[in-house]
């Protein structure tokens, strides 16, 4: 597994900076810089207190906990959340509680995200008349079984 260096900013120095739990993980653990209460059904836009610079060529996806979502319901609601290489703001994600009767307290430094940095490609759009045919054709939701 290969590496990119990653430009970060602490915009709270106690807010610990991402960091892989085990070796050959795809994901970063991100923390709030906030305590935050999401009741049953209630969303908010939690900050991280980092921001980031990527190299052209990159993106950051903020993906959700496994764990939170098994224990607690809880997920992001734009996931995975998409963090263009040009953008230099705060690190946020849009939390949600699907348990419908406990609420959930994070407390600032708790791992409430992943971030995965991965490569893209930009593509050109070609307009045509007709695409060329597939085995799959036009058939889609739930049209294999």
């Amino acid at each position: 597994m290969g590496t990119v260096q990653v430009l970060i900013t602490r915009l709270d120095p106690s807010v610990p900076l991402p960091s892989y739990a085990k070796g050959g993980d795809a994901g970063a653990d991100i923390a709030t810089r906030v305590d935050v209460t999401l009741q049953p059904g209630e969303r908010a836009l939690v900050p991280t207190g980092i921001s980031i610079a990527l190299p052209d060529g990159y993106v950051a996806l903020v993906h959700p906990r496994s764990g939170l979502a098994i224990k607690h319901g809880v997920t992001m609601v734009n996931a995975p959340g998409t963090v263009d290489a040009g953008y230099r703001g705060e690190l946020q994600c849009i939390m949600i509680n699907h348990d419908p009767k406990q609420a959930i307290t994070f407390h600032k430094g708790d791992r409430i995200a992943q971030l995965v940095i991965q490569k893209v490609e930009r593509a050109e759009f070609v307009e045509v008349k007709e695409l060329p045919g597939s085995g799959r054709g036009v058939g889609g939701f739930g049209s294999t079984g």
